[in-house]
């Protein structure tokens, strides 16, 4: 198979550099079904308890995170031909100590216990501090030519400003001492873990995926180079907005909010139409999973600007789970869980090709992720997906929500697993 041009895969790390995090992530996934599972319609009572709290960190540090964060491991020296330093020991180090962080920070919010919380900060904030410092150092070197580095710098600054948003929140639980106005604090943690952070790092990772494994036309050269900086600056404008008199706080808060929006659904409906534009005209896993989450992603916008233009949706419990479910699932797993249908495969495929050459037949990528076993996984998440969302409106929906949700975490884990194995059998013979 032929590469992109532009990206250098000379420089990549070890297999079991991003692997562990791949590996990880569908894990917290089916614990976040389980948790569902456990408290039933009650999960959804209201957005403030443990419960609730215990599943959002469970699927954005847990599933996304650990996806996300060994993704920026292996797609950093072949994007932006600037590989982390150390990787291995960057990797075992970042992942030991998110994993057992993730846990007790969900262990201290359904316990209500101070001490996992605290030891929890201790951990995340440690992992990430060494994460950001690793992906800072290799961005810093990077060519700022490229549009993907300069979305990625922005995704990791909004990662850090969710982390320290998330710190100070952790300590209101870890020590007892109260926020004056915790609700405008989580609100800036969402906003910027899930906009900064999430959305930044998908549109500057799609910049490249989606022409290479799609086989889509490039995104438009303007969009590509402004965008990313652009929602930056909306996002920077909405958070200060807190700062303002009350008489003129809502309404900047408004017109920003809306201006953000807009440029997210653009990116959505770009994304789609250049969908439309692909070489292939055969569907494959990967591309049903981004025009599933495109459309989720412009559901959830539509769901938002509709809270903010009408403030009495606010205090909805149904209409704040849907948005929830919308970008979380919808659209934030489902791109990821497209992502790894062709990164992983890919991966191994090529780390077999630079260590088989001439000793052994390479397996090729379809033999290696068989499609079955993909589309499948792909059918139990598109089912789960609008059972959540109507579960926010009819809460016992969660059951059978929760079991679709949990059997896709179950699928896509195999089928990982099954992937990663075919690179260890191979192996074995030049070993």
């Amino acid at each position: 198979m032929s590469l992109q041009p532009g990206l250098s895969f000379d420089q990549a790390p070890p297999i079991l550099v991003p692997f562990r995090f791949f590996l990880s992530a569908p894990l917290f996934g089916l614990l976040a079904a389980l948790l569902a599972l456990w408290f039933g319609p009650a999960l959804l009572d209201s957005r403030w308890q443990p419960a609730v709290l215990a599943w959002t960190h469970l699927m954005t540090l847990g599933f996304l995170g650990m996806a996300m964060v060994g993704a920026m491991m292996q797609l950093l020296p072949v994007m932006a031909a600037s590989p982390v330093a150390h990787p291995v020991g960057v990797a075992r180090t970042v992942h030991g100590l998110l994993l057992p962080g993730v846990i007790l920070l969900v262990l201290g919010f359904l316990l209500a216990s101070h001490w996992p919380m605290r030891l929890a900060m201790a951990l995340l904030g440690t992992g990430f501090l060494v994460f950001v410092a690793a992906v800072g150092e290799s961005l810093k070197r990077a060519s700022s030519a490229n549009p993907t580095v300069v979305g990625m710098r922005f995704a990791v600054i909004g990662l850090v400003v969710t982390a320290a948003l998330g710190l100070t929140l952790a300590s209101n639980y870890g020590w007892g001492w109260w926020l004056t106005d915790r609700v405008t604090v989580t609100n800036l943690h969402l906003s910027w873990g899930f906009l900064g952070w999430v959305g930044m790092l998908v549109i500057a990772v799609s910049y490249q995926v989606v022409p290479m494994f799609q086989l889509t036309p490039a995104y438009p050269k303007m969009a590509a180079r402004w965008l990313t900086g652009a929602l930056f600056m909306l996002l920077l404008l909405w958070s200060a907005t807190r700062l303002l008199p009350e008489e003129m706080r809502d309404k900047g808060w408004l017109a920003i909010g809306l201006l953000a929006a807009a440029g997210y659904a653009g990116y959505a409906i770009t994304t789609l139409r250049l969908q439309l534009q692909r070489r292939r005209k055969q569907s494959d896993v990967t591309l049903l999973f981004w025009r599933f989450g495109m459309v989720c992603l412009l559901l959830a916008l539509a769901a938002g600007v509709m809270r903010q233009a009408m403030p009495l949706l606010v205090d909805i419990q149904g209409n704040n789970f849907a948005l929830a479910f919308l970008f979380i699932a919808g659209f934030a797993v489902s791109v990821v869980n497209g992502m790894l249908y062709k990164i992983v495969p890919f991966l191994i495929w090529f780390h077999l090709q630079s260590r088989l050459i001439g000793v052994a037949k390479v397996p090729n990528m379809k033999q290696i992720m068989p499609d079955a076993g993909m589309r499948r996984q792909m059918w139990l998440h598109f089912a789960a997906v609008p059972v959540l969302v109507f579960a926010a409106l009819w809460p016992p929906l969660i059951y059978p929500a929760a079991l679709l949700f949990g059997a896709s975490m179950v699928l896509l884990e195999w089928n990982l697993i099954s992937a990663y194995n075919v690179y260890r059998r191979n192996i074995k013979l030049v070993s």
